[in-house]
């Protein structure tokens, strides 16, 4: 087959402007958050609690997204899906321009965070039910990546523009993304599983071009989407359970590696070594997840999933293990300390003990932050989209979706007391060990899609 068709790359870009979206919701809050914190205005002015749940109520918005994401992708279908996701995506970010109160900005992130729900679950579907093979591990791969590009681009903006201003800005690639992808198509599988042939060789016909035999993978695709639709008594299949627990467990093993706590803290680590502009410095990290994200597309459909996971949790066991190191030097005595915040262990180490091995700290976010982007930052995603079989697709992508934002919320939201539990130290040698259990995890349970047909891989399952 023929594989360098330029509409399915159109195809793809019009599908990853929704994560792009989602990236800009994502990082809208970093830039903002110290803005509102010194506003003029006492009903917009936020407090720490406020600029907490600013922060971090994108979550519970995305966690219900993932769940609503799940029944429309079956019903509505993925094309119409994308859609209709941008809609939450401009009104909410028209709620906070308009903003007259506090209420009003979490109204509009909740918003947001249901539109990005949504995006995070069906783009990767879409993306891998019109892509060839050969190129499915590169073109999924590009979600997480226009993800971190957002995140970039909305700490870039945020230089220079006001909060409103921003927020303007970040409704911009979902209106884009309503406008091309309505000249898009509807996936191949999802019109057959409605017995739509001649719509579905016309989708193939643009997705491959006309010097492709259609037909021939229409019969591949028509083979196992014949099946009737889910029952839940048919979650006792191993063939429908086994994927599930697999993609529940990559997202459980992305969240716990510690990503958003390290993130979360990354302006306090950059700050205490000295940094002038701790904002520039958030551009510098990502940027880092950028171009390791770009890496990773790249390669993938050569080195091979596993490949890329088990680099990526081997490098963040390490970095979160200097971590650990590093707040155990600076506070020696932290078990005596009645106070877990990070600012205030940073601020009552021995004086100069920080500073001396700041670099240790910043050598080990960059090298965290690397390591999550070459694998356990796109891969994930990237494999959930292939391995649910068709009439199971949307109720198990949702349920890992929804898994996935769960477990970010309660992870950034109690960190401090983790950190109360456990010390800063015991906490991120905790994240160690996951990144640990992660690759271990990923040897014995996760399946090689290189390079297979979705129906391959079902087929794979069904045999198991």
């Amino acid at each position: 087959l023929r594989v360098q068709n330029g509409k399915l790359y159109l195809a793809a870009f019009s599908a990853v402007l929704g994560p792009l979206s989602f990236g800009f919701v994502l990082g809208y809050s970093s830039p903002v958050i110290p803005e509102l914190r010194n506003i003029n205005d006492p009903k917009l002015r936020l407090d720490s609690s406020q600029a907490s749940w600013f922060g971090s109520v994108v979550t519970l918005g995305a966690a219900a997204g993932g769940i609503l994401g799940g029944y429309l992708v079956d019903k509505a279908g993925r094309k119409l899906s994308l859609m209709l996701c941008s809609i939450p995506y401009v009104f909410g970010f028209m709620v906070i321009i308009s903003a007259q109160n506090v209420w009003m900005l979490y109204f509009g992130r909740v918003l947001t965070g249901l539109a990005s729900g949504i995006t995070s679950l069906v783009v990767p579907v879409y993306i891998s039910e019109v892509s060839h093979p050969k190129v499915r591990g590169m073109l999924g791969s590009c979600v997480q990546l226009m993800v971190v590009a957002g995140i970039l681009g909305a700490y870039v903006a945020g230089i220079i523009l006001k909060w409103r201003w921003l927020a303007v800005l970040c409704s911009v690639p979902s209106c884009i993304m309503l406008l091309f992808m309505s000249f898009m198509p509807e996936t191949p599988r999802f019109l057959l599983s409605q017995s739509k042939h001649s719509e579905a060789m016309a989708s193939l016909c643009f997705l491959r071009g006309p010097h492709v035999d259609h037909a021939w993978e229409c019969r591949q695709i028509e083979a196992s989407v014949q099946e009737e639709g889910l029952n839940l008594s048919e979650f006792k299949n191993p063939s429908v359970y086994k994927p599930l627990l697999i993609g529940m467990a990559l997202m459980f093993f992305q969240q716990v590696t510690g990503i958003n706590a390290v993130m979360f803290y990354a302006e306090t680590i950059f700050e205490d070594a000295n940094f002038k502009d701790s904002r520039m410095a958030s551009v510098v990290v990502g940027s880092v997840q950028v171009c390791f994200t770009a890496v990773a597309a790249l390669i993938t459909d050569r080195t091979g999933r596993k490949v890329l996971l088990y680099i990526s949790g081997i490098i963040m066991a390490l970095s979160t293990a200097l971590f650990g190191l590093y707040f155990k030097l600076i506070v020696p005595d932290q078990n005596n300390s009645s106070n877990p915040d990070v600012w205030y262990i940073l601020n009552s180490a021995s004086p100069g003990a920080e500073s001396g091995i700041s670099w240790l700290a910043v050598v080990s976010l960059g090298v965290f932050v690397a390591g999550f982007a070459l694998g356990w930052g796109p891969i994930p995603w990237l494999v959930i989209s292939e391995i649910f079989p068709l009439k199971s697709k949307g109720i198990s992508s949702g349920v890992c979706v929804l898994t996935n934002w769960v477990l970010a919320f309660l992870i950034t939201k109690e960190f401090n007391d983790f950190i109360g539990f456990l010390t800063s130290y015991g906490t991120f040698w905790l994240f160690s060990a996951f990144c640990c259990l992660s690759v271990i995890f990923t040897v014995f349970y996760v399946p090689e899609t290189k390079g297979q047909t979705l129906e391959q891989i079902e087929a794979h399952f069904r045999r198991s």
